[in-house]
């Protein structure tokens, strides 16, 4: 059981696909979505791996410090951590870290003005608020759907504004107000401030399902330079656009590895383990796949670093 959450913000500096395999959909290569709500998500087990992929690239002590949090994973162990873990006979224990499926928090549509709106909606933000008590931030929310904040750009002057082809009624609402000026704080960007709108659960849905980016690629062989005809002429895939907000709570408990070396006493603790997490996890890291071609390039921000 963990003893310790703290919530981290996943923002998509490039589009981000974190793919659930082939689909009979109008889409070959879906993203991963919630099976009730199909709301995106990343799962856990995806989010871990890339986190971990990250952390070891650093140095021998931290790539200690890795394998003593993530786990053990001998395939991933370069020789001179093998030898050390070998040598203390300490390669079978239960990892001290562990992470939440990412969830939808705010997702980017195209505005009539000021280029695009940060959506989101009552669904989402309830339960935001519900994942923010597990990691010791309780922010009770009033939540209004159909509004904007007092400092909005968004809006146009007949009370509305235009996203995609669709206009939605708005008016401007002193708690959405609150709630922006909260997340603004969380993720260290007061865009929004004046991007932010929440509307109703079914629009919502609507927009997630619609305003995904899909994209047609084509594999070609290389002896031939054309179409390679064992993969198939032409696929889709979709993709998160940059700009999606997304969010996940790392957990940490005691380590129960059963060694002696200096870098299992630094770790002994949950609190040491969620300072070894927030104090080395990169600004940007990569998530899913196509990394050869620059997708999944995000930002982390960890939750509460900003606050007063």
């Amino acid at each position: 059981m963990f003893k310790q959450a703290k919530i981290f913000y996943i923002h998509t500096i490039s589009p981000t696909h974190v793919g659930s395999g082939s689909d009979l959909g109008i889409v070959d290569m879906p993203i991963q979505r919630e099976g009730h709500t199909s709301f995106p998500k990343i799962e856990g087990s995806s989010l871990k791996g890339s986190i971990r992929e990250t952390f070891e690239r650093r140095d021998m002590t931290t790539s200690i410090k890795t394998h003593l949090t993530f786990g053990y994973d001998d395939s991933n162990a370069p020789r001179l951590v093998k030898e050390k873990f070998i040598e203390k006979k300490a390669q079978e224990f239960s990892g001290a870290l562990g992470f939440s499926d990412a969830r939808i928090l705010l997702f980017p549509i195209k505005s009539a003005k000021d280029i695009f709106a940060w959506v989101t909606c009552p669904s989402v933000l309830n339960r935001f608020s519900k994942d923010l008590k597990i990691s010791n931030n309780e922010q009770n929310f009033t939540i209004k759907e159909n509004t904007i904040t007092n400092d909005s750009k968004i809006n146009i002057d007949s009370g509305a504004v235009i996203l995609e082809e669709y206009q939605i009624s708005i008016s401007k609402d002193n708690n959405t107000q609150i709630i922006a000026e909260f997340l603004s704080k969380e993720l260290d960007n007061e865009d929004i401030k004046e991007k932010l709108i929440i509307v109703s659960d079914d629009d919502f849905k609507d927009f997630i399902t619609l305003s995904t980016e899909v994209i047609t690629r084509t594999k070609i062989d290389n002896t031939t330079g054309t179409v390679d005809k064992k993969i198939g002429a032409l696929f889709t895939e979709e993709y998160l656009p940059s700009e999606t907000i997304m969010y996940s709570l790392a957990l940490a408990s005691d380590l129960m590895a059963r060694v002696e070396f200096n870098e299992a006493k630094e770790l002994a603790t949950a609190d040491k383990v969620m300072n070894f997490f927030t104090s080395t996890i990169p600004s940007t890291i990569q998530i899913g796949g196509n990394a050869t071609i620059g997708k999944g390039i995000v930002s982390i921000t960890i939750g509460g670093s900003h606050a007063d």
